[in-house]
């Protein structure tokens, strides 16, 4: 069976406060737009549309880097739910399968609720969740899972407003038949918009069948305030920590871990106390990661340990029983099984071979104001501390750079290479500049 999926990011989002749209607002790492595409993959679709308006440059640049295959409608006015699913509707004029409408602003749909969606055979299926407050929400009028319309709070009567069986406004429906129902859809009601909530009614009046598939509310939470969205953010990692515990990894102080969307770690994983992880990060069963660290975009292997007060960047890949220490940084780096980098020390754009040693107070300097360089260390190197290597620059298997060395020129291996300046000692000479100013300091006091 064919799938499309149409995700609803058009809107401004006017009570965030923010010149930023507000699918674009960030929850555990991503864009809440990237949470919507994350459930909707699970689907295997072969379309995506993501209807744009509101700061449509910005969706855009941003659509297309979580889900690069994704095709962009334009909503120049928002009109309404029905408005916005017209202008995806003209890609799939040609598409035969299912659509399912989704919203770049509702974080927390569960890829097996849209499983039971999709999997539904009525001719019209939508979402459903019982409210412990209903509030404004569009009320479901069903009998058991048979919907026969939904009313819009701002058109409710008393009655419908007490029924608590409300819409989250996901839907899925044939391709063809949406779009037929979608031209048929009027803007004659209380806000003058085109509801897409209609078509169920209109569905019903050819004698289509709706029906109604039921998630728990939590799922259908959406992002309105900065309120909400820390709300939200509070309800993912608690559900992250939960999941991570239950698939084996250790959490030493678990309110003080944050997880990112797609963070992925082995079981057997160690983590401290106040770890946090941005997008992108894979780590391998029995790594160890130390209090206080920030990771992003990097792949930990079995065995490494990280941290604490470490900080791994985009690009970074550990081999297996690397250590990270205290107050290291690295980033587009590679670096071989047993590589020790124990504290102090910066890795920028390297390849560290296996079981290399790396110093206190190394630094792999490798921006020239302009390009980045790459510095490319051996097997078995011992670097010493406070060296500085001048990318581009080699140092070959075996070698040694002594203490306080800036490395300039490659170094072949087995040698040892010593860049720094020759000391120079002046006997007594401490003493007499020590009391030129001190007396120096003494005048100015009384000067004062």
């Amino acid at each position: 069976m064919a799938i499309a999926l149409i995700v609803l990011a058009a809107g401004q989002g006017t009570r965030m406060n923010s010149d930023l749209p507000k699918v674009l607002h960030r929850l555990a790492g991503a864009p809440l737009l990237a949470h919507a595409l994350a459930a909707g993959r699970r689907l295997d679709p072969e379309r995506v549309v993501v209807v744009v308006g509101h700061g449509a440059d910005l969706v855009e640049k941003a659509a297309r880097k979580i889900e690069p295959e994704a095709e962009i409608a334009l909503q120049a006015e928002q009109l309404g739910t029905g408005h916005a699913v017209a202008q995806a509707l003209l890609q799939l004029a040609t598409f035969e399968g299912k659509v399912v409408v989704l919203y770049g602003d509702t974080p927390f749909i569960a890829p097996e609720t849209l499983e039971r969606l999709v999997e539904n055979p009525a001719d019209v299926v939508v979402l459903g969740f019982e409210a412990a407050d209903p509030g404004r929400y569009g009320r479901l009028i069903a009998t058991g899972d048979r919907l026969e319309r939904i009313v819009e709070y701002k058109d409710a009567t008393a009655e419908e407003r007490a029924i608590t069986l409300c819409n989250s406004g996901v839907i899925c429906c044939d391709a063809g038949l949406l779009a037929a129902l979608v031209r048929e859809l009027s803007n004659d009601n209380a806000a003058g918009e085109y509801y897409l909530t209609d078509i169920v009614g209109l569905a019903r009046a050819k004698g289509h069948l709706a029906e109604v598939v039921r998630c728990d509310e939590a799922e259908t939470l959406g992002i309105n305030t900065r309120a909400e969205l820390a709300a939200a953010e509070a309800a993912f990692q608690a559900r992250a920590r939960a999941e991570a515990l239950d698939n084996g990894v250790t959490m030493v102080d678990p309110s003080t871990v944050y997880f990112a969307l797609n963070t992925c770690i082995g079981r057997d994983v160690v983590l401290g106390p106040n770890v946090v992880f941005g997008p992108d990060v894979t780590i391998e069963s029995g790594a160890t990661i130390e209090a206080f660290c920030h990771l992003e975009d990097c792949h930990i292997s079995r065995g490494a340990s990280v941290g604490p007060f470490a900080r791994l960047r985009g690009g970074t890949e550990l081999a297996e029983d690397v250590h990270i220490g205290n107050f290291v940084e690295v980033k587009n780096s590679i670096l071989g099984e047993g590589v020790k980098a124990g504290h102090l020390t910066y890795l920028g754009d390297a390849d560290v071979g296996e079981f290399t040693n790396i110093g206190a107070g190394t630094i792999t300097c490798n921006y020239d104001g302009v390009f980045k360089h790459r510095t490319t260390i051996g097997a078995n190197v011992f670097i010493g501390s406070d060296t500085m290597l001048v990318a581009p620059v080699t140092v070959g298997d075996g070698a040694l750079t002594g203490s306080g060395s800036t490395i300039t020129e490659d170094v072949p291996p087995g040698a040892v290479a010593l860049g720094r300046a020759k000391q120079v000692v002046k006997p007594g000479l401490a003493v007499k500049l020590f009391e030129m100013l001190r007396a120096k300091k003494a005048a100015q006091k009384k000067g004062a």
